[in-house]
């Protein structure tokens, strides 16, 4: 009996997880098309790319969709079994709570190792990838891209380019331009601007028509004002991102191999996952008992509730080890074990040692009196 009951429970909570997964990506994956559709109007994103950035986002999704899924996934499998009254069954053929603790674990187990795949590895390349496809959109990008009427920077914001209109030849019209080099500031305003590209280099540059520039260093009185008919100056696309990697796009050796407040929340960060998944696992089975013939949902909001907490202290401990307001040695660790302990008393208010304790007690009492 005990084969099919572990078979019984771990097809139950399977499918579960499965539908809970599917819903929880695709309200996601729908939130973020509309994003990438909005990359792609501005040029962030080159239009072919779509789809490969869509794949990659879904990679970093299943990093956060995966723990809450099994936790509810297990939380409205065995409330269905206490609703339709097979717990009560079960528990009558003398199947005891931590019975139902081996499917469920088995698949815990897992679903831990997929996902610490995807938090050290997967996910982080797939960030990777993402800065990769958009470094090279702003390689690819032409002043076709800007937008009229607001200001536009380029190579890491040291210019600033504003055009009130373009006309139905690209051409910009009423342009103002600010370039910073060192301590000095130039400064273009012209009437018309357009793109020229040297097809032997592929160096692009911006050509002004009919204007001013004004050079100087801010403060000072000392400033070359001069007047010209066409002027032209680089269209410099964004430097590399991957000089400057962030954290969550390195790999777990450049993490280790450049030691910090920052890389260090970070490798706690993608360790805390797997055990997230596996401490609400063991929450997920005491927070899912519920009366027979009540609904399923009973429970769900308050078990919502306790994985936002979770991931919420988690997400804070991160902030102040990368401040260095606690120490790397503490990290992220107290949360886990935080809710490790409140999973073990649900456990054991579920297995009643509280109430024997308490009997045990009173009859001590009872005894001495």
């Amino acid at each position: 009996m005990g084969d099919i009951l572990n078979r019984y429970i771990l097809r139950e909570t399977g499918q579960t997880w499965v539908a809970v997964t599917g819903v929880l990506m695709l309200i996601l994956l729908t939130d973020q098309f509309a994003s990438v559709l909005d990359d792609v109007a501005g040029a962030d994103i080159p239009k072919d790319a779509i789809f490969a950035v869509m794949g990659l986002s879904s990679i970093q999704y299943l990093t956060i969709i995966i723990p809450i899924g099994i936790f509810l996934a297990i939380m409205l499998a065995l409330a269905r079994m206490y609703r339709d009254s097979e717990m009560a069954a079960l528990q009558a053929c003398g199947i005891g709570n931590m019975a139902l603790y081996r499917p469920i674990i088995v698949l815990a187990l897992g679903l831990a190792v997929a996902v610490s795949w995807l938090a050290i590895e997967a996910g982080p390349s797939a960030v990777r990838a993402v800065q990769k496809i958009t470094d090279e959109a702003e390689k690819e990008s032409d002043l076709g891209v800007l937008k009229p009427g607001s200001f536009n920077s380029f190579g890491r914001k040291q210019t600033v380019l504003y055009a009130e209109s373009i006309n139905e030849n690209g051409v910009l019209e009423n342009v103002f331009v600010q370039r910073r080099r060192d301590d000095r500031v130039i400064v273009i305003v012209a009437d018309e601007a357009s793109q020229n590209s040297d097809t032997e280099t592929g160096q692009k540059e911006i050509l002004f028509r009919d204007g001013r520039r004004y050079e100087g260093v801010p403060g000072k009185q000392e400033f070359t004002v001069m007047r010209f008919r066409e002027h032209g100056i680089p269209f410099e696309a964004r430097e590399s991102l991957h000089e400057d990697l962030k954290e969550e796009a390195m790999t777990l050796m450049e993490l280790l191999d450049t030691p910090g407040p920052g890389t260090i929340a970070e490798l706690q960060w993608r360790f805390s996952i797997p055990i997230m998944l596996l401490v609400l696992t063991l929450i997920a089975v005491p927070l899912s008992r519920a009366p027979p013939r009540q609904g399923r949902y009973n429970n769900l909001a308050l078990g919502i509730l306790v994985y936002l907490i979770y991931t919420n202290m988690l997400g804070a401990s991160k902030a102040w080890v990368e401040d260095e307001l606690i120490s790397p040695v503490i990290g992220l660790w107290w949360v886990h074990a935080l809710f490790l302990l409140f999973a073990v008393i649900m456990l054991m208010r579920q297995n009643g040692v509280f109430s024997r304790v308490m009997t045990a007690g009173s009859r001590r009492a009872n005894a001495n009196s």
